[in-house]
């Protein structure tokens, strides 16, 4: 039976990880596998509500982001219907568009990140990904994407508070070296170098179990 696997990309904003969920879901369901593709903030009310907070429709407190956040993953999880172990369970390899190092950043920039990854404990224990992707972009090539890319310039979406976001990336990349398995690749590069990066990294995940077994 074929194991399936949990992926989690992470960036900053304007990094092309989104880009890259796309380009590795699928040439994963090319080489076979059940594929489900997520993201967070969901679009559960949960995460609408984050989303207009981003927007600015709401206003709302770093703390309050941060505790919103918790539960919105929570019930990504969890959720009955189409939560990630539901998914898992069923067969199918998940690849998510942010996890929790997204709130380890993020947050962890407006408060204190040992709060933070303590607060999203529970969902590390549930589940922790086989692998984290890390699109590293220079946040001034993100700010030239996302004024590009977007009529409005969302909550975080500055250059000094992205210059602070990679760095706590970064932090908690090192704080966490021993529990988590995270890949770090060039994310000013062209979406084609980057892809065949992510997907070298990716093959040597799955290699071992097996999964290539009848092609090699």
């Amino acid at each position: 039976m074929q194991k399936n696997y949990f992926i989690a990309l992470e960036g900053i904003d304007g990094s092309g990880k989104s880009t890259q969920v796309k380009l590795l879901s699928d040439k994963l369901k090319k080489e076979g596998f059940k594929i489900y593709t997520t993201f967070e903030p969901t679009d559960s009310p949960i995460g609408s509500v984050i989303k207009n907070i981003f927007r600015h429709r709401i206003e709302a407190d770093h703390r309050t982001i941060a505790g919103l956040y918790v539960a919105d993953r929570l019930d990504h999880l969890l959720n009955k219907t189409n939560g990630i172990l539901k998914k898992m369970e069923e067969g199918y390899t998940v690849v998510t568009d942010r996890y929790y190092f997204s709130s380890y950043a993020y947050q962890g920039t407006h408060m204190s990140m040992d709060w933070v990854i303590q607060a999203n404990s529970l969902s590390a224990e549930l589940l922790r990904p086989d692998l984290t992707i890390f699109i590293d972009v220079q946040p001034e090539v993100s700010m030239q994407r996302l004024s590009e890319g977007r009529d409005m310039i969302q909550l975080y979406e500055s250059l000094e508070n992205l210059h602070n976001v990679r760095s706590k990336y970064m932090e908690a990349f090192d704080r966490l070296k021993n529990e988590e398995i995270v890949f770090i690749t060039d994310g000013n590069r062209p979406v084609d170098a980057i892809a065949n990066d992510v997907w070298t990294k990716v093959y040597s995940l799955l290699k071992p179990h097996g999964t290539f077994a009848a092609k090699d």
